[in-house]
């Protein structure tokens, strides 16, 4: 019988079909990040966010073998969808095909074609050749080379001024050009190796071995084997850790409140991930080892490396005062004499462990972790009063226990963890479908204003989680399948003062989406988000009010409609707004643009036009560009003026493609842009990206 409904699915297939071994289907990069990416309100890395999620696409799930937890970890099918798949592989066996997919009750057209780029079925047969012939022949094998720059001059290029007393002002020491270069092979389930190079703007290309420079400001490097006997994971270099919410291993991202109101809150064990990003810390460098045994692994994490530090020393030279780090420097960045005695003044060490324990029946799973970090200087922070209860010393610990269960259509997660100041923080939720058109998620945190732990990312408010308590509830309603609604509540407490706010405090914030798609090829969406949040304001003349705190309510819209109107031509038409209101005094600010794109069989052309409006800083408004390969570009747009960019594809060979990227910038409100170093005088900003992508097989 199964054989009977699987050669008709297969004669009833979509007019766009695949083979089971088809080159990887392409991301559409703009809506996945949109969708995934948390909501644009901070400077955010969102290359080391893609270069995780990028992961799971270089890696896709075995279907016939992943778990309810692997499933998960793609963010791409709802609890409900799970279950059925689930049952259906109990109830049938294993799948023959992806053509089979379409068999699963609630896997749409869409579904199965989101899905599709993050799985695949069948165990290839290249393992059974010799690791260096596999290595030889391996096709995802290629050498990215980049250059970006910014061609008004900034003051930090100009010749330095002269004081009166003769000394002359800080400029930055190197040029203005921005250079990365990427080397990577890598096999899914097998291998990865990888080297990364990077020197940003401002500094110098020089060999010194004094400041541990060799050209490039920035060198990564990383070998990772897969499923080497019971060695899961054999690590080597630079890489990152994702265990339970991650409380203790975060992988140094974090995906929260954003379009995709549900699935989002949950973090899944991807294990350990080879680092591939430019950003200079959030990574261990040393040595991983993951060990199965049978439902059991472990993991054991040795990592030493440099942090960049500002050093302290005692005041009376006489005393025999030991030298402290008053802060670690997170910004990479070493282009003036003072970034540059930062650079490597730190020694960090982390030992770290991991147990994990799969139940036979995947029905739930729980671990637990622990990481020892260690300074070479002891970290002493700068007393001031929102910071009496961060870390200080020399060393920290933190431990965990954390747990998952899949119980019909609810997935329960939790984690608990305690570092060595006695601070607690805590995760607990779930992802439900309630009905087949109805999704539903919820997460309930508590970090205490003295809980410590550098490599977490659990879900908070905070950039960090400490010293909050917050719940957070997220829903979609799909009740066809031209319309579905996305809304999500968080409401959030802070016990302890924090930076920019002298007080206790709460606040919360609610967003709400309607997406409309009539057909494939036409999709438009109306998106409301508020937040309502305390901050210091100008103090009233008072002598015993320094600071006024009062909540400032923010209000963002968005209208969007895009329209595929052939293979070539794409187009996005948009609209953003934003409200201000503090002291019931409102300010407002306004963005419209439009994006084409156009392409043929080796080149693609996309383009943006674009106006923007507002009255103060608080009124910015962020918006996606496309940009090179694995390049991105949320800007903050504030003040007035117009942005454009083009982006330009082209593909020489099947082995080398070319990526150009001209954009500019012009204020009509303004003739500086940008203060001190990065000061440009002028109205107008160009920047440009070239990269050259060249695969080896």
């Amino acid at each position: 019988m199964r054989k009977v409904i699987f050669w008709l699915v297969c004669c009833c297939s979509f007019t766009t079909a695949w083979p089971q071994s088809s080159p990887k289907t392409p991301i559409p990069l703009d809506e996945f990040i949109e969708r995934l990416f948390p909501v644009q309100e901070e400077d955010l890395d969102y290359e080391s966010l893609y270069e995780v999620l990028f992961q799971l696409y270089q890696n896709p799930i075995e279907l016939n073998k992943a778990t309810a937890e692997a499933l998960l970890s793609s963010y791409l099918l709802s609890a409900q969808q799970i279950s059925n798949f689930m049952e259906y592989r109990t109830n049938n066996g294993e799948l023959l095909s992806l053509y089979e997919l379409q068999a699963i009750p609630e896997f749409d057209l869409y579904t199965i074609e989101s899905l599709l780029p993050f799985v695949t079925i069948g165990e290839t047969s290249l393992r059974a050749k010799p690791f260096l012939q596999r290595l030889r022949e391996e096709e995802n094998a290629y050498l990215l080379v980049r250059h970006r720059r910014t061609w008004e001059t900034r003051r930090g290029f100009t010749p330095p001024d002269t004081s009166r007393t003769g000394a002359l002002s800080t400029r930055y020491l190197g040029d203005p050009n921005d250079l990365y270069i990427r080397f990577r092979v890598q096999h899914p389930k097998d291998f990865s190796i990888g080297m990364t190079l990077e020197k940003d703007p401002g500094e110098q290309f020089v060999w010194d071995r004094k400041t541990a420079r060799y050209g490039f400001n920035f060198i990564s490097y990383h070998f990772i084997r897969y499923q080497v006997g019971k060695w899961r994971t054999i690590a080597l270099g630079d890489f990152q850790a994702s265990f339970g919410q991650g409380l203790v291993f975060g992988a140094g991202y974090t995906l929260g409140k954003g379009a995709e109101t549900v699935p989002t809150v949950r973090r899944s064990s991807l294990g350990i991930l080879p680092y591939t990003a430019a950003l200079e810390f959030g990574f261990f460098r040393g040595t991983g080892l993951t060990r199965q045994w049978r439902n059991w692994q472990s993991t054991w994490i040795v990592s030493s490396k440099s942090r960049d530090g500002r050093i302290s020393e005692g005041l009376d030279s006489l005393e025999l005062t030991p030298e402290t780090v008053s802060s670690l420097p997170q910004t990479g960045f070493h282009r003036t004499p003072s970034e540059l005695s930062t650079r490597n003044q730190v020694r960090e060490t982390n030992l770290g462990g991991n147990i994990h324990y799969v139940h036979p029946s995947s029905r739930w799973l729980g671990g637990a972790n622990f990481l020892h970090t260690k300074f070479s200087i002891p970290w002493m922070r700068d007393p001031r009063v929102y910071n009496q209860f961060e870390f200080t010393g020399q060393t920290n610990q933190v431990g965990s226990l954390y747990i998952n269960y899949h119980w019909r259509n609810f997935f329960l997660f939790g984690e608990s963890a305690i570092s060595k100041s006695g601070g607690t923080g805590t995760v607990a939720g779930l992802i439900s479908s309630l009905s087949k058109t109805v999704d539903f998620s919820l997460l309930w945190r508590n970090y205490d204003r003295n809980f410590h732990s550098f490599y977490s990312s659990g879900f908070a408010e905070n950039t960090r989680p400490i010293n909050e308590r917050g719940l957070y509830m997220g829903i979609q309603v799909r009740p066809n399948k031209i319309w579905k609604l996305n809304a999500y509540y968080d409401f959030f407490r802070f016990p302890w003062i924090k930076y920019r706010v002298y007080a206790p405090s709460e606040g919360f914030e609610w967003l709400l989406r309607l997406n409309y798609q009539p057909q494939k090829n036409l999709i438009a969406f109306f998106q409301l988000r508020q937040e309502n949040k305390d901050r210091n304001l100008a103090n009233t003349g008072e002598p015993r009010l320094p600071y006024l705190i009062e909540p400032i309510k923010k209000l963002n819209a968005m209208i969007s409609l895009e329209y595929q109107v052939n293979r070539e031509l794409f187009l996005r038409s948009r609209i953003l707004w934003s409200q201000v209101e503090i002291q019931k005094h409102s300010t407002f600010g306004i963005m419209i643009f439009q994006d084409a794109q156009f392409g043929k069989k080796n080149w693609r052309l996309t383009g943006r036009m674009a106006l923007f409006d507002t009255e103060t800083y608080d009124n910015r408004l962020y918006a996606f560009e496309n940009n090179v390969l694995w390049t991105f570009s949320i800007p903050a747009f504030s003040g007035r003026g117009i942005r454009n960019y083009l982006l330009a594809q082209y593909q020489f060979t099947s082995k080398l493609t070319s990526y150009f990227r001209i954009s500019r910038t012009t204020y009509t409100d303004r003739s500086v842009i940008s203060s001190g170093l990065q000061t440009i005088n002028g109205p107008r900003q160009t920047d440009t990206a070239l990269m050259i992508r060249y695969s080896l097989r």
